[in-house]
Formats: structure tokens, sequence, C-alpha cells
């Protein structure tokens, strides 16, 4: 399956771009109430090829994502989920581009591929589409 979702941000992506560039820091800027919350992250590596290990508040196992790919010069970061995915996820893959609209405003455009157990589909992209609600508050 393929879902996309754009968000707008009242910031430049220079501004902005150093978050998600910043792949092992997650937790500094997702948002700590709500439905799902980092306990912790461990990070394995550095640069392209590092995983971060998040561990969210009362999962029994944590989220490993690798970072694939990484253009400071076109914003863009591709990351995949390693290891043993959670929640009926069997494969995942999300590219995430930050372009500017104007001097004071971009936009983030999120595209996640993604394959799971027969029957899970759409629980799945509910609870893909409620962590990009979580990212993109903690990016405000």
């Amino acid at each position: 399956m393929e879902i996309e979702n754009s968000v707008t941000f009242d910031i430049s992506s220079t501004a902005l771009w150093p978050l998600l560039a910043n792949f092992g820091a997650i937790q500094a800027w997702r948002p700590q109430e709500g439905r799902l919350t980092i306990d912790r992250v461990e990070c394995s590596g550095e640069g392209i090829g590092m995983i971060r290990h998040i561990y969210n508040t009362g999962m029994d196992k944590a989220v490993s994502e690798r970072l694939d790919y990484l253009d400071p010069d076109g914003k863009t970061l591709i990351l995949s989920i390693v290891g043993d995915p959670p929640g009926g996820i069997t494969n995942y893959v999300a590219i995430a581009q930050l372009t500017d609209l104007d001097e004071g405003h971009c936009q983030l455009h999120y595209t996640a591929y993604f394959t799971t157990v027969v029957g899970r589909e759409e629980k799945v992209e509910k609870n893909i589409r409620l962590n990009w609600d979580g990212m993109t508050a903690g990016l405000r």
C-alpha cells in the first residue's frame, strides 16, 4: 500500500530540516503526551545506515527504524522499519521531503509504502496516520 500526507509549516525548510536530519534525536521534538509517547531512544551507528530503536511508553519492544537516505540539499530523508515490525506491519519504507513554499512557509510531504498481515491494512494505515499526527504536532 501507499499513503501520503502533506503538512504546511509557518517556518522555512532550512529552519525545520535540522530536526528531521538529526535522526537519533526524535525524542527531543516528539510530544510527550498523547496516545503514543516515547520512553527512550537508543541508536546504533551514525549517519546513513544508523538505526534508532524507539521504545514507546507501554510497549513491550522497540520500533527500529533505519536511516536509508539523507539528502541535505534536497531536504529528503528515507527510512525503513527493520527487525520485528509492530502492529501487523510486514514491511515499511517512508520518504519525507521538505520544500519551501515561500520565504516563511514550507511543506513536509510524507509518503509511506508498506505491507501488512492479511486483513490488517486499514488498522495499520490508521495507526500510521496517527503517528504522523504526533510527528506533525511535535514539529510545530
